[in-house]
């Protein structure tokens, strides 16, 4: 069991313009967003994190990169964590889209969504869960079955990944929320994955920091001490034991 923060970048220069940025080169950070990266150094600071990983967009590189240097960590850099490849769609203004049959589709029925000239949403949620999962693995391996880490994506490709860890189809997942700079962290057993927090844009993460096994081990019961994430069942009644 290793579990992953999934952060998405920060506010862009494309989010403020309304422009459907997709994987277009030089998008970076607002101001605003640099401060939002800058922030997360002291958000962050009681996690122990073993590693990170990072889409190659510069708008996620940049949010990581405070992060990296108080860490003195480097991210591995996975095309799978990637933005969607909005095809011909990059570069267009979000009004005009609107008008589209196609943003029908993309709203009601995104399984379905292929974008002219790029993947289909279906096809994103493929490669980005794998890629989550296959780091998930290496990790673990490397650090830990309690082992922390951070991955930072985007906003459709954090959505798609939390539905999966849910259970729920893709057609659902835009009732999911994931705002610039927000943390969601799902924690991925041999058995199924338990989905931690959503769209956490300042709550306190303490609870994440891995216990000691005996402590872990007095919340079986259910009553308190449960791991930083979850147990490998989930308590009857609902209950992790994480504040």
């Amino acid at each position: 069991m290793t579990t992953v923060i999934l952060l998405r970048h920060g506010r862009s220069t494309a989010n403020v313009s309304g422009v459907l940025a997709g994987r277009s080169p030089g998008v970076g950070l607002d101001d605003h967003g640099r401060a939002q990266a800058e922030k997360l150094v002291d958000r962050l600071a009681e996690l122990p994190l073993a590693a990170a990983v990072t889409s190659p967009m510069q708008r996620c590189q940049e949010t990581l990169a405070p992060l990296l240097a108080a860490r003195g960590l480097e991210a591995d850099v996975d095309e799978g964590l990637s933005e969607v490849d909005y095809g011909d769609w990059t570069g267009r203004k979000l009004g005009e889209l609107g008008k589209e049959d196609l943003w029908k589709v993309v709203q009601a029925h995104p399984s379905a969504a292929v974008f002219p000239g790029g993947e289909g949403l279906a096809g994103m949620q493929a490669r980005a869960v794998a890629a989550i999962r296959r780091h998930a693995v290496r990790i673990g391996a490397e650090h830990g079955e309690k082992a922390l880490w951070v991955a930072c994506s985007h906003g459709d490709v954090i959505k798609a990944a939390v539905a999966d860890a849910l259970g729920l189809h893709l057609d659902s997942f835009q009732r999911i929320v994931i705002d610039p700079c927000s943390v969601s962290v799902i924690s991925y057993t041999p058995t199924r994955p338990f989905v931690v927090r959503v769209n956490d844009t300042g709550g306190d993460l303490s609870s994440l920091v891995p216990k000691p096994d005996e402590e872990a081990k007095e919340g079986e019961d259910g009553e308190a001490g449960a791991d930083a994430a979850v147990p490998a069942e989930a308590t009857v009644g609902g209950s992790t034991g994480v504040a």
